[in-house]
């Protein structure tokens, strides 16, 4: 008898779609409801088309008369014993070196019911909250939830009594709410300090300071360098992109990405924010190096590499115009494959950066210079590299424009564990970078109009399936994995005939339909869903960065100038068509 699945989850974020598709792929049904409140659990429930309840995610406590009618399973990001809402803010902080996941029955009590599965893992050095909640705290819950969902359907499977399980973890125990008295620094405190606490809090809810007399939240934080140890700790000293270097004790300073002022819903880029907290960029002075963590180049023999660390994976339109030079910098090298990679970041690229666009002044115009820029490095990497084998080495999840890039790489590879959103609507968007050209390449365009209607995960089994990405790494061990793998398009004969392969396929295409047209058509389109909001992409944006609707004034232009006038100033000059390869 197949066993039937309910998900009760306060978001559909990450490690609900992967719950979702692993039950599914072992042959599981899985419905998953979205639920804010006991009327939204009890909605949910009322089909009784399920057989067990399993909350990978839940804020709130499940009623007790629902528990007592279906097994309940609730995924708590902490070891046995450990209880309370900020079980991996509090291990963070306090530099916990191995932590845990425990699934257990609901019960009136929150996380004191009884073990229905558990996992430990080591915690990495200098990890953030978001990316260890993706990676090691997701892949222990995957696993908890499989092992429960076993043993549900195990007639003499007993779950474990709390008071009676073993401790892995012997100190686990439980603890209040972290509030923000608990994340609290002084910036005359020394980085490694300050740093711990950012990180304890990344993602959500960042940790409130006072920056240049404002009162915000702060996230993306990273080393910086020495300075003088007159500085004044707090003291914004420089910019650099979007990010801002602050003077901390002991004369060193650390980088700051990322905002969010205290009565604001959503965060964005910290220069960005600051300008609308009414301070200039022009008042900071810019770093003396204009190179950050986010974007590097580097060769080996006949291999160029190009990291990337975008928080989020947001790219906003700086990021993608140094990344579009990076890779023409790239392919004047004397290089035979060029990898553009992630680092240990959960996310590789979601596309446009949508808090750069609330933040702006005027967001449809950013929005559409940042669809130019991001359309600019999907042209380059299909025509500049004609003569390169390239690889798009997906080292986290992708969604909406992330995974269109990637599809303009000869290859693409990704993580076990990575999950692909390809597609757009539940932004309001019709999508671009040249999706309409990548994915039904890809896929065919049958399966490539389905995967952009039926708004859905994909996991990375079923995305090598059907041909979206060609191969799947471990999760551990991906590096070495991806060298042995670049090494084989090192060989001469396979490098001929992809390269050889890609000529003949980029002039044949380009002869049917230039590269210009295709873009064309496809910021015709996006033009209507940015200028004329056509599917509430204003709205369905601040949606997903800040949970709360508000009245949108993207449709405002700059007195003076219409719509049309902004789109032939922002529009660019398209480089000749040169179609992706065949592999």
């Amino acid at each position: 008898m197949v066993q039937r699945i309910l998900l009760l989850t306060s978001a559909d974020n990450g490690l609900t779609q992967r719950a979702a598709l692993v039950l599914q792929r072992t042959g599981r049904t899985v419905r998953t409801a979205v639920v804010t409140n006991e009327a939204d659990i009890q909605t949910a429930v009322d089909t009784a088309d399920f057989d067990l309840i399993i909350c990978p995610y839940l804020k709130i406590r499940v009623p007790q008369h629902i528990t007592s009618r279906w097994t309940t399973i609730i995924v708590h990001p902490g070891p046995i014993a450990d209880r309370g809402p900020h079980s991996l803010d509090w291990a963070l902080t306090e530099g916990e070196p191995r932590w845990g996941v425990t699934a257990l029955g609901a019960t009136d009590e929150l996380d004191a019911g009884p073990i229905w599965a558990w996992r430990e893992f080591p915690v990495p050095d200098r990890i953030t909250k978001s990316a260890l909640y993706s990676t090691a705290v997701a892949d222990a819950a995957v696993e908890c939830i499989l092992q429960a969902a076993d043993r549900a359907r195990d007639p003499v499977f007993t779950p474990l009594d709390q008071n009676r399980a073993p401790r892995p973890i012997p100190h686990a125990r439980t603890r209040s709410p972290m509030r923000q008295r608990d994340r609290a620094f002084d910036w005359a405190d020394d980085p490694d300090t300050i740093l711990a606490r950012i990180r304890a809090a990344d993602g959500s809810p960042g940790v409130r300071t006072t920056l240049a007399g404002r009162l915000v939240h702060i996230f993306d934080a990273h080393p910086g360098q020495r300075v003088q140890p007159r500085t004044q700790p707090g003291t914004i000293i420089s910019r650099r992109h979007h990010a801002i270097e602050i003077a901390c004790g002991t004369g060193a300073t650390m980088w700051i990405g990322h905002l969010r002022p205290a009565d604001a819903a959503c965060k964005g880029p910290a220069l960005t924010v600051l300008s609308k907290l009414g301070l200039s960029p022009l008042a900071i002075a810019k770093a003396p190096s204009a190179n950050g963590h986010d974007i590097r180049l580097q060769t080996h023999g006949d291999v160029g590499t190009i990291t990337i660390d975008s928080y989020n994976g947001a790219f906003d339109t700086n990021f993608c115009r140094r990344l579009a030079a990076t890779i023409r910098a790239a392919a004047r090298h004397p290089i035979k494959v060029l990898v553009l990679r992630g680092t240990d970041n959960p996310h590789w690229s979601n596309g446009i950066h949508l808090g750069a666009i609330e933040y702006a002044d005027h967001p449809a115009i950013e929005a559409w210079e940042n669809l130019h820029a991001i359309n600019e490095v999907c042209s380059i990497l299909l025509q500049s590299t004609a003569h390169l084998v390239t690889i798009a080495a997906l080292t986290g999840s992708v969604g909406a424009g992330g995974v269109m890039l990637a599809l303009a790489a000869d290859v693409v590879v990704a993580r076990s564990r990575i999950l692909l959103n390809p597609h757009y609507a539940n932004l309001g968007l019709t999508g671009s970078e040249l999706s309409t050209y990548t994915l039904p390449r890809r896929v065919g365009p049958s399966l490539a109009r389905k995967l952009l209607a039926d708004r859905l995960p994909v996991d990375t089994a079923y995305a090598a399936d059907i041909r979206l990405i060609d191969a799947v790494g471990p999760d551990t061990d991906f590096d070495p994995w991806l060298d042995d793998l670049v090494h084989t398009y090192r060989d001469e004969t396979r490098w001929t005939r992809v390269v050889n392969a890609k000529q003949d396929r980029l002039a044949a295409d380009r002869a049917s339909k230039p590269l210009d047209a295709i873009l064309a058509e496809e910021l015709a389109e996006m033009s209507r869903d940015i200028f004329d909001n056509r599917s509430d992409f204003s709205a369905r944006r601040y949606d997903f960065l800040g949970k709360n609707r508000r009245p949108s004034s993207d449709q405002t232009p700059p007195a003076g100038i219409s719509w049309p006038d902004i789109a032939q100033m922002t529009s660019r000059a398209m480089l000749s068509a040169k179609p992706p390869p065949s592999r």
